[in-house]
């Protein structure tokens, strides 16, 4: 079955002990060139297809090499789908892969191809770009038989056009790729056969710079970086049913899965309307026969919408009808052509639209393959109350959704890794998956993002410049949280100069009665405050651009204590003093100037004219307020509805000051939101509530880190999480297990019986606090303690 795309994915990420070692390319100019097509314009919307065939005497047991492309690129060997890439970066910082060829090659003739392709002005935001170009590296001697350019050929696939996205229609915001239109009569079929005779094969230009690792030689163009996390996952997946009823009910089915072949009648326009089940990131497959002429579009969407453009219950669809992003395929009325688009689109719901010619058309196959991060779910809750397991799965779907080669603050709309969506990501991955290699790289594309005012921009990688202030403070707090949970000094201590960077420009911003004087750029704190067409921005809080601004304020003095923390640790003694003293200074100006006795809460300005929950869980975490006073501030904001209320994003941080507090016991009360979202059918949890543009927002799944870090209760009481702390917060629940993944094996929490059951990692010491009392842990033992109500 040859096409766009391979059933089968196995990919090897491998360092090869008896060869020469791979890290050797990230210190050397690679003798193979950047290659592209020989009539390709540097940054024109294109697909071309590079070929290189292989002859081998016996069949080696490594075959090790390093490749890049500019957009994106698919590697197959012998048809078989082997590797895509690169993981998004920028020039300065352009991933390169290492795979190991091996499992795929065979004795004699092989057929290495790779489909790069570039969508130049209908990329993806999150898509940099320096030029269209392609390069493979062997790793030794042996391999680079398949340096680029050698004998390497190139085929434009002239089937592709760009669909452009209907912005008008979805009436939003949108970031991700176009859509793609596919004319079948005019696709390359056979670019990977044995047989290449039929298409118009050209040797491949050789781009004139020389291909070189970061840092080293004269010229810019692609700075290359080894990539720094795995492979995406890519897992076979069915649709769950055809909702119109049209195809299935003919046939007595209730699923699509059995029910194929489909038969589409010549001269005729269908529209289908398939139904995962839940949301879902995949590349759609259409295997099909004959149909010549026949025009197949999928139409994705999250959910449904009615004539108001109103979702409702996301399960619905009577009165409702769908709009989004779209591909399109045309049939060349050829056997078995295997359709499938270049990027992943995320929907519940895909409508396709048929209209055939003067063929028939048959519909072999139709299903898809989820991709994404592969996080393996290591942590765990598990409780009789379905409700919250219900909660668990859905976060889990949501983090899962959220994660790719980056994190991204929602899938269907922008694919774009937002700063503080991500540092709440990072947490979920950490306990969840225990995994740290996303969130490390995330902190790195930040960090790469740093312009000249000594800010980085709010999300990145991305081709169109966005500045949030208070992002970059989230990203200086993403450092710390790395710093409690993993070792890694070397890592740390090349940020810290950037949070220098950043902890100044703030400073530069102090006025004169203590607090923050007028903020530039996009001061976004939370979707609490409505968006304003005139100065195009939303979510700020009072006091921003004519000065005094609590609520960031106290943000700036809740980063400066953590950074002094990082500065006393890798030897800035006197920094560290320096962001000590001031968050202290900031902390006790604002209760000067913004405590309001009568209302017994802190205001938003020193004007006292507006009030938010925000403000105060701000001077809880930063001990703005005495802590012998926290708690009932706590209990007031969370019960006054006239004041700003949090939406899910800012809630992440009510729920920490819950924790500080002593409150975390009415943790399971405050989830009624989730609940809610649940109660409307949603799959995954939404960025805010309704209406709300995004089904699917990362920073909306917090309650998996709350679950874990909050009702179980563990956490970190030392840097790199050498000591472990235990204070869970059960509420209302008699019962739980709890598994939070450590460095050095697994934290286990039970709630059973009126006991708590307790287990850390060999070697791990720690804290269980319970009822006001402490009991040492230590070794790996199950320590037991008595449970009262």
């Amino acid at each position: 079955m040859k096409g766009l795309f391979f059933l089968g994915i196995t990919v090897m990420l491998a360092l090869c002990s008896k060869a020469q070692d791979p890290s050797v390319w990230q210190h050397r100019f690679w003798p193979a060139k950047w290659v592209t097509h020989p009539d390709a314009g540097s940054n024109a919307f294109g697909v071309y297809h590079f070929r290189k065939d292989l002859n081998l005497e016996a069949k080696p047991s490594a075959f090790l090499i390093h490749l890049s492309a500019d957009n994106l690129y698919l590697l197959q060997v012998n048809g078989q789908r082997v590797a895509m890439g690169p993981a998004r970066s920028d020039p300065a910082n352009w991933n390169y892969e290492t795979v190991d060829l091996a499992p795929f090659l065979q004795l004699g003739k092989n057929i290495i191809t790779a489909t790069v392709w570039n969508f130049a002005d209908f990329r993806a935001y999150a898509q940099t770009s320096y030029e269209t170009g392609f390069i493979v590296q062997g790793n030794g001697a042996k391999e680079a038989v398949v340096n680029t350019p050698g004998d390497w050929k190139v085929v434009v696939n002239e089937a592709y056009q760009p669909l452009p996205i209907d912005r008008a229609s979805l009436q939003t915001y949108v970031a991700v790729a176009s859509g793609e239109k596919v004319d079948g009569v005019r696709y390359a079929w056979g670019y990977d056969a044995a047989d290449v005779s039929g298409l118009p094969w050209k040797p491949v230009r050789t781009l004139w710079y020389p291909a070189k690792p970061r840092s080293y030689g004269t010229d810019g163009n692609w700075q290359l970086v080894p990539r720094s996390i795995p492979m995406m996952e890519d897992q076979l997946q069915e649709f769950s049913i055809e909702r119109s009823g049209y195809l299935l009910a003919a046939k007595g089915k209730e699923t699509v899965k059995g029910s194929f072949p489909w038969t589409f009648a010549a001269n005729t326009k269908y529209s289908l309307l398939l139904d995962q089940g839940t949301l879902t990131n995949a590349y759609v497959q259409l295997l099909t026969s004959g149909g010549a002429g026949a025009k197949v579009t999928f139409t994705y969407a999250e959910a449904m919408i009615n004539n108001k453009r109103e979702k409702g219950n996301r399960n619905e669809i009577t009165g409702k009808h769908l709009i989004g992003i779209s591909d399109q395929y045309t049939s060349d009325g050829g056997a078995n052509r295997l359709y499938s688009p270049l990027h992943y689109r995320t929907f519940r719901y895909v409508r396709v639209d048929i209209e055939t010619g003067s063929e028939s058309l048959v519909i072999n196959e139709l299903n898809s393959r989820f991709t994404g991060y592969p996080f393996e779910e290591k942590g765990k809750f598990i409780t009789e109350d379905k409700g919250l397991q219900r909660i668990w799965e859905t976060g889990w779907r949501t983090a899962r959704l959220c994660a790719m080669d980056t994190y991204m603050d929602c899938p269907y709309y922008e694919q774009l890794q937002y700063v503080g969506d991500t540092r709440i990501q990072a947490m979920i991955s950490l306990y969840v998956a225990g995994d740290d290699r996303l969130m490390k790289k995330a902190i790195s594309d930040i960090a790469h993002s740093f312009i000249a005012d000594g800010l980085t921009q709010s999300r990145y990688p991305s081709r169109d410049l966005q500045v949030i202030p208070t992002f970059s403070l989230w990203w200086v707090c993403m450092i710390h949280d790395l710093y409690m949970h993993r070792k890694d000094d070397a890592f740390i201590r090349e940020q810290l100069n950037g949070v220098e960077n950043v902890l100044r420009w703030y400073e530069e911003k102090m006025a004169s009665n203590g607090i923050l004087g007028s903020l530039s750029w996009w001061q976004f704190v939370d979707w609490s405050w409505p968006w304003v067409d005139s100065i195009r921005v939303g979510g700020v809080p009072p006091g921003v651009s004519k000065g005094g601004s609590a609520i960031v304020s106290l943000q700036y003095a809740y980063t400066l204590v953590r950074a002094a923390e990082l500065m006393t640790t890798y030897g800035r003694a006197d920094m560290a003093k320096k962001y000590k003293d001031r968050a202290a200074r900031i902390c006790t100006d604002v209760y000067r100037l913004c405590w309001d006795e009568t209302k017994g809460m802190f205001a938003d300005t020193p004007e006292k004219k507006e009030f938010s929950q925000h403000v105060n869980i701000l001077a809880i975490l930063t001990d703005a307020i005495p802590v012998t006073r926290q708690q009932a501030l706590l209990k007031k904001i969370m019960t006054d509805t006239a004041i700003t209320q949090a939406t899910y994003y800012f809630r992440f941080y009510m729920f920490e000051s819950m924790k500080k507090t002593g409150l975390g016991n009415e943790y399971l009360a405050e989830l009624k939101p989730w609940y809610d979202m649940l109660d409307i059918g949603l799959t995954t949890f939404a960025e805010n509530p309704e209406p709300t543009r995004s089904d699917c927002h990362a920073w909306s799944a917090s309650p998996l880190y709350e679950m874990l870090s909050l009702v179980a209760g563990v956490m970190p009481a030392s840097p790199g999480f050498n000591t472990v702390y235990i204070k869970p917060h059960p509420g209302t629940l008699k019962s739980f297990d709890a598994v939070v993944p450590h460095p050095g094996g697994e934290i286990k929490v039970t709630l059973r019986n009126n006991q708590w059951e307790l287990s850390l990692p060999k070697g791990v010491t720690g804290i269980f606090e319970w009822q006001g009392k402490k009991y040492p842990l230590a070794g790996d033992k199950w320590q037991l303690v008595a449970n009262s109500y």
